[in-house]
């Protein structure tokens, strides 16, 4: 009995000293697994817990990846999206000249006819079987180079090797503004040649709507097919005799006093693109001069016979003569009508063409 205590007793023993250094290991591998799990979670600032014992996320810093370093440059393209830029620029065939340029440059003045050309969702035009577009037709390389630099620096050089004309129309042709802030020219004669033709035609587009127009209108209610205007000074005083008028070429003749307009027409240059800005309006025959205008009367001769000579004061002013009149040929001459000189009473046997009955005899006396 004793032996089995005392061996009961040592297997107490011997169980109460297991179970405590079975214990004490387990309680410090858990100790150990805590600050493992404490030591990872202070490294990763995404677990909740890190700012329960204080220690504040953006504190422990990460090295950032490379989507974000790109988002946070956007300026520096991405490695891979290197091809995707050199896809988006295009190829423009102009004079059998080959230019790879960036479209943005275009997009960004939409006001412009490539702007027009290669803007969002709309296309009016379509690449060649190279995936090329043909454009600026009948423009040299040379010039549509020089324009380039619109897009890309906001000024077109002209160099003296470039004609400032064909500049010019190039520059209407692609809707590219062509002024003193947009061009620098070397030859200033033809700059401002140009430009006085550009200040000219809208000048007198506003001449035609306000002065000359309402004087065509009048001519036209009369029934005329043609106007011709003198343009007198505002100062011109006109005084006539109204039993010895003066003797006027034209038949129906207006005039109309503008100091302004006389001044537009003293150049030659001003009447060429007037005639243009006519001649575009659909009108004919246009003919603009200066002729003699006579303001008042001087004195009266007395012909042999009892007739008088009036003698007018004549000044020398600038003319416009215009037609609208669309059968000009048919004007020139009187159609007659043959009518029977017997009156009859059936309506259509009047307005039927005559019977004509020739003689034999005198018929073979015409053909003999």
């Amino acid at each position: 009995m004793s032996s089995n205590n005392t061996s009961s007793s040592n297997n107490k023993n011997n169980d109460s000293s297991y179970s405590s250094s079975n214990t004490e290991d387990y309680n410090e591998a858990t100790e150990d697994r805590r600050r493992r799990v404490f030591k990872n979670r202070t490294r990763n600032p995404r677990h909740g817990t890190a700012g329960a014992v204080g220690v504040k996320p953006h504190q422990h810093k990460r090295p950032q990846s490379t989507t974000q370093t790109q988002n946070q440059q956007p300026n520096l393209p991405a490695p891979s999206t290197s091809g995707q830029i050199l896809e988006e620029r295009i190829t423009l065939v102009v004079d059998n000249s080959r230019f790879v340029i960036d479209p943005t440059l275009f997009t960004a003045h939409p006001n412009t006819m490539l702007g027009r050309m290669f803007s969002s969702g709309i296309e009016f035009t379509h690449p060649n079987e190279r995936m090329e577009y043909e454009v600026a037709e009948g423009i040299s390389a040379s010039v549509f180079r020089i324009i380039l630099d619109y897009y890309k620096h906001g000024v077109i050089r002209c160099p003296p090797t470039v004609s400032v004309q064909e500049l010019r129309e190039a520059c209407d042709y692609l809707l590219v503004p062509f002024d003193a802030t947009t061009v620098r020219c070397q030859n200033l004669r033809g700059f401002l040649h140009e430009l006085s033709d550009e200040g000219a035609r809208c000048q007198f587009e506003v001449f035609l709507e306000e002065l000359i127009l309402p004087l065509m209108v009048a001519s036209a209610q009369r029934g005329d097919r043609e106007c011709h205007v003198v343009v007198l000074l505002d100062d011109d005083v006109v005084d006539w005799d109204e039993e010895y008028p003066p003797q006027m070429g034209e038949e129906y003749f207006q005039t109309v006093s503008s100091t302004v307009l006389y001044r537009f027409f003293k150049y030659i240059e001003n009447r060429d693109v007037a005639k243009q800005v006519l001649k575009d309006r659909g009108l004919k025959k246009i003919r603009l001069g200066i002729e003699g205008y006579p303001t008042h009367k001087e004195k009266v001769k007395k012909r042999p016979g009892g007739r008088a000579e009036v003698i007018y004061n004549y000044v020398q002013r600038p003319f416009i003569h215009m037609s609208w009149e669309k059968e000009e040929a048919k004007s020139r001459h009187v159609d007659f009508q043959c009518v029977k000189s017997k009156s009859v009473t059936n309506l259509a046997e009047a307005t039927a063409d005559p019977i004509i009955e020739l003689d034999a005899e005198i018929f073979l006396f015409n053909y003999v």
